[in-house]
């Protein structure tokens, strides 16, 4: 009887696996609508060229004001090239790769929402087995570069493109406690929306408030999230303020923006 007990395991096994083989081996483009393959061709023609550099990260002088102690200290980060997502996700866009959409409010063209960091790894699994390409999330210094301008930065102010929130984002005091249409506030220096608000975006490293910048990831579980959202008041809409959640919280205010290596 034990024998046939770890056969009928071993075949359980066997099957269970050939079963997710199968089921991601029929994710292709051939297989997909003419509408959900342009759709997530549009992703890679939004992806913008970012020229890296050194750059002071943390609570620089526009900053420091409002700035937290894990926003602490302020610290020179070199950067390489990169490209990152002039837009957040979409809905569609998420609908398209992964045929289903787990967002609270509902829009095609308003950033996908209630998705954890882990959602966004298989996503991001999924997008590139579908494209060939190298998409991955942004690392937090290179959003925080990004959200800053970049080389074509030419002042150090407090959120993405202006020192004026309500030109750049949704957040708390405009937004009418919902998300919006992505793209449809100033952009900054790189031509990127919404990186201060309309939802948050989940970056690839980790985070935790209780140490500011960690020399180590060994001992941190806390997945970074950065920007503010429709639900921040303006201080947390900041460029440089961050925060951290575990990689499996999903909540209507995070959300992503892709970044690509090539």
């Amino acid at each position: 009887m034990k024998c046939v007990y770890i056969f009928m395991i071993l075949m359980m096994s066997v099957v269970g696996k050939s079963v997710a083989q199968t089921a991601g081996a029929v994710v292709s483009m051939a297989s997909l609508s003419p509408e959900r393959k342009a759709v997530i061709n549009r992703i890679a023609s939004n992806m913008v060229a970012v020229k890296g550099g050194n750059y002071i990260m943390g609570a620089t002088a526009g900053q420091t004001k409002h700035a937290y102690d894990w926003e602490r200290p302020a610290h020179e980060v070199p950067v390489a090239d990169f490209k990152i997502g002039r837009y957040e996700v979409t809905q569609e866009e998420w609908e398209a790769v992964m045929g289903d959409n787990p967002s609270l409010f509902k829009g095609a063209k308003r950033p996908v929402e209630r998705v954890s960091w882990n959602d966004c790894q298989r996503f991001i699994e999924r997008l590139n087995l579908l494209t060939g390409k190298k998409f991955r999330m942004p690392t937090e210094e290179e959003w925080e570069y990004a959200a800053r301008g970049g080389t074509k930065s030419v002042s150090d102010t407090k959120y993405a493109g202006s020192d004026m929130i309500d030109e750049v984002a949704w957040y708390f005091h405009n937004s009418g406690q919902t998300t919006h249409d992505v793209g449809t506030m100033k952009p900054n220096e790189l031509g990127l929306h919404d990186m201060s608000g309309n939802v948050s975006e989940w970056c690839s490293g980790f985070c935790d408030i209780a140490r500011g910048y960690a020399t180590t990831s060994k001992t941190l579980t806390q997945r970074t999230r950065r920007g503010g959202n429709w639900n921040r008041i303006a201080t947390f809409c900041r460029n440089s303020y961050r925060y951290g959640r575990k990689p499996d919280f999903r909540t209507e205010t995070i959300g992503l923006r892709l970044a690509l290596s090539e």
